[in-house]
């Protein structure tokens, strides 16, 4: 039996996120994800806007997924590839060569991403959003409406 794992934060769970755990699922038989907890983002200056326990249930929702963890902290990497006997440690390739010192007790994958998807592009556009002012909205609304009663 295969053991996989892999690290994310897993917030705004989209199609990108997905496609990585079945991948993981096509890589062994048992899929392992330690979801980053708040405390652990909050220290890396990373900022979510779901909370870790929905996250983590999110997650472990999906099919392709067999075990959830908390992310505590950097090192528990290693003690994780030790404790859980994994075969595979597998993560986007925007980490490539970060964690090749875990190569001595598994073998290390960075995979491709999910073209034209992330969640900090998701992030941007939201944000990028929120800084319109209200009247152009109102505007850009009225206009929609108008175009919607003119294809009734």
């Amino acid at each position: 039996m295969k053991t996989v794992i892999t690290y994310g934060t897993f917030d705004m769970f989209h199609v990108g996120h997905l496609k990585l755990l079945q991948r993981l699922s096509e890589m062994g038989d048992k899929v392992i994800v330690a979801v980053s907890t708040d405390e652990f983002n909050i220290g890396k200056g990373k900022k979510t806007l779901i909370p870790y326990e929905q996250r983590a249930q999110i997650v472990e929702s999906i099919k392709y997924v067999d075990l959830v963890i908390p992310e505590e902290s950097w090192e528990q990497k290693l003690t994780d590839v030790k404790k859980y006997d994994v075969d595979i440690f597998a993560i986007g390739e925007d980490w490539k060569g970060k964690f090749d010192f875990l190569s001595d007790l598994c073998e290390v994958h960075y995979l491709k991403r999910t073209k034209n998807i992330s969640t900090t592009d998701l992030k941007r556009s939201l944000k990028r959003f929120l800084t319109i002012p209200q009247e152009d909205l109102s505007r850009a609304f009225e206009v929609l409406e108008l175009l919607r009663r003119d294809l009734e």
